[in-house]
């Protein structure tokens, strides 16, 4: 295996062996296997947090999946983009006939029959999102996901030896700086903040001798980072949210209620056509919205008839509506959980799983709802100036 892969650090009385590994090459996972046993470390550090060790652990565990939860909880966007970045990984795996994850994976194993204690060093992935998402505004918002979904279906393919030339820290600092150039403001909570993380969580693992399995990516960060002190409360706390967005999505439906309102009073007739335009627009957009996702009937005329309330209400959205009734008669079962990680490799797929199916019904209600307001409110507006 080539040792030009492995960094060597040594700081206070401790040998840190970090291993740069692409996490779904076969190499990469024949490469950990080999130095935890020469090395036979006191601690081996996985780039996994808790939530993912168990998913990676627990195989069924999409089985147990509450979808009703899920929504309630507000977690279906994320879930989409969970699914929509794991199948890049996933694809890769199939191409190589390697299991995603593989060389995390064979950590964990490497770890229990060397009798190293196994340390989580990554920080939580929905703090990670959460401050990813934070960093966005709403056209980058759009940008991501945009880039994230239609990755998905992408038929590129690239060969192992490709895969392997990417560890080179020349390459992957190219594959960065392209990457950063869309969406800068990724980098910091995706790279940055978690090379933070990793490098204080290896440092503080027990023993003299650690061994630290890591996504290539992280190795030159945590190499600059690992000599100084990190402070890992500060890097696992999400700024409070401005309270702007908040006051915004409050006055918007304040301001067309009291437009409507007051145009109702001077002029009954215009007042009538404003609500009923704001109706048209809002139902009519966020029940198109299900129609594209192929939600059932039912939750299409959910969606025509609370988006015009929803909208009106920022804490309740058109598509958790539509959602749920999709949920509830079209209600996943354990097939569409043990296939999901094939489905969402094809258009058909992701539109014929009962799971991701209602995970549509939720962003594209949500999108025609959004755009409804916007019609709906700009023609409310147009209609109380023309009957001044």
């Amino acid at each position: 295996m080539l040792e030009e892969n492995i960094t060597r650090i040594h700081i206070d009385g401790k040998e840190l062996i970090l291993i740069g590994t692409a996490h779904v090459s076969r190499q990469s996972a024949e490469q950990v296997k080999e130095v935890i046993e020469r090395e036979t470390p006191d601690s081996v550090c996985i780039e996994l947090d808790e939530q993912r060790y168990q998913s990676v652990m627990e195989n069924n565990k999409w089985k147990e999946t509450d979808i009703f939860k899920l929504i309630k909880e507000k977690k279906a966007t994320l879930l989409l983009m969970n699914l929509a970045i794991s199948s890049f990984q996933n694809r890769l795996a199939k191409q190589f006939d390697i299991k995603p994850g593989a060389d995390m994976i064979q950590g964990i194993e490497s770890a229990k029959e060397t009798g190293a204690e196994l340390v989580l060093a990554d920080r939580n992935i929905q703090i990670t999102f959460s401050r990813i998402w934070s960093n966005l505004g709403l056209t980058g918002k759009a940008q991501l996901l945009n880039g994230i979904f239609f990755s998905i279906f992408s038929k590129e393919t690239i060969s192992e030896d490709e895969l392997e030339n990417m560890k080179s820290q020349d390459t992957l600092n190219a594959v960065l700086a392209e990457f950063t150039e869309h969406f800068p403001k990724l980098k910091k909570p995706l790279i940055d903040e978690r090379d933070q993380y990793l490098a204080q969580k290896i440092k503080n693992a027990p023993g003299d001798k650690v061994v630290a399995v890591l996504g290539a990516a992280h190795v030159p960060g945590i190499t600059k980072k690992i000599h100084k002190e990190h402070d890992l409360e500060a890097l696992t706390t999400t700024a409070p949210k401005s309270i702007v967005p908040k006051l915004i999505g409050w006055a918007i439906p304040i301001l067309i209620l009291a437009i409507i309102a007051y145009t109702f009073i001077n002029n009954p007739a215009a007042g009538y056509d404003q609500a009923i335009s704001w109706i048209i627009w809002n139902g009519a957009l966020a029940a198109i919205g299900a129609a594209v996702a192929l939600g059932h009937p039912l939750a299409i005329l959910a969606a025509f008839i609370a988006a015009p309330f929803t909208s009106l209400n920022p804490l309740i959205a058109a598509g958790w509506v539509s959602g749920l009734v999709q949920a509830a008669i079209r209600k996943p079962n354990v097939g569409d959980f043990e296939r999901l990680s094939e489905d969402v490799f094809s258009i058909k797929g992701f539109w014929d799983n009962k799971v991701t199916r209602v995970l549509l019904v939720i962003v594209l209600t949500n999108l025609g709802s959004t755009l409804g307001t916007v019609i709906g409110g700009a023609d409310v507006i147009r209609v109380f100036f023309n009957s001044l």
